[in-house]
């Protein structure tokens, strides 16, 4: 997984569309991730060989005409691409998560933009580049290693001559015999060639992949592990639970005791009442009944007829 710095930088080609992120969006930013790369060969491209200084072919692709259009160098080790745990990011990958994560990126910063655009035509044209990957049918990675010649041939199609001019072989040797630690060649500033090839000025020679190696599962089959002892201690959730059941239940008893105790009392008063009651009523007719059998019968008030 480590990644150290080469003390020669290797050459890649990415690959990216220009209305997604273009030569101008790195130029303008300086320096940014390299995100979005979802296929395996091209991934792990960036996780075990893509190393800090190594330089960059940037190239256009879904784009007429796609090319090669500048120049950057990588400024950051891999490490995780958290674009792919967003939802709403269209490199959305739901078998991707913080916790088992699939997909890197590494940072790149901005060198150079070509003069001219070095078109797939035109790499196509040039039988010194025919054993490209990029010219080959159906090579659709945008991670691709680049040989050391090409990546000069092309350099000088795009017009930045020194290092890619066919003419002056030893424009190479010249950038890097004569870098010193500030990043200006001994006769005056570096050219955007020679910047390129130069190593930073803080050379990353021991530089470790920010990507972590994922943690190793037991190789003890489940069956021979030693089952683990079970816990003489109740759990506070049950503890607690038994506890106000225990509680309750005495509470519980005695306010139903009571509640029904209240009930009977009422139900016996009321009915004790009622005959009380009714016994009375009875007794106050009868006493009625009775005086009026033995009082004389009322004078009558009516006039006698006259005859």
């Amino acid at each position: 997984m480590a990644t150290d710095a080469p003390t020669t930088p290797r050459h890649w080609l990415f690959k990216s569309e220009p209305d997604v992120f273009s030569i101008d969006d790195l130029r303008r930013r300086r320096q940014a991730p390299w995100d979005g790369v979802r296929n395996y060969t091209a991934r792990n491209f960036l996780r075990d060989q893509v190393a800090v200084g190594d330089l960059v072919l940037f190239y256009h692709s879904s784009t007429e005409p796609p090319g090669v259009v500048g120049l950057a160098r990588i400024h950051g080790a891999a490490r995780w691409d958290e674009t792919a745990f967003d939802e709403a990011h269209d490199g959305y990958d739901p078998k991707s998560s913080p916790d088992n994560p699939r997909w890197v990126l590494v940072d790149v910063e901005f060198v150079a933009k070509f003069e001219v655009i070095v078109t797939l035509a035109a790499l196509k044209a040039d039988p010194t580049l025919a054993s490209m990957l990029v010219v080959q049918r159906g090579q659709r990675l945008s991670i691709q290693p680049v040989e050391r010649d090409h990546f000069e041939r092309i350099i000088g199609l795009g017009g930045l001559g020194g290092l890619g001019d066919p003419g002056d072989p030893g424009g190479a040797a010249r950038s890097e015999e004569a870098t010193s630690s500030e990043g200006t060649a001994a006769n005056g500033p570096l050219s955007p060639v020679e910047a390129a090839t130069a190593r930073p000025s803080t050379p990353a020679t021991t530089v470790k992949s920010a990507v972590p190696r994922p943690i190793a599962k037991s190789s003890t089959p489940a069956a021979t592990r030693a089952p683990a002892k079970a816990s003489k201690l109740v759990p506070a959730s049950k503890s607690a639970t038994t506890k106000a059941s225990k509680t309750a239940t005495p509470k519980a008893s005695k306010s139903a005791s009571a509640k029904s105790s209240k009930t009977a009392s009422t139900k016996s008063s009321k009915t004790a009442s009622t005959k009380a009651s009714a016994a009375a009523s009875a007794k106050s007719s009868k006493t009625a009944s009775t005086k009026s059998s033995k009082s004389p019968p009322a004078p009558s008030t009516r006039k006698a007829a006259t005859r």
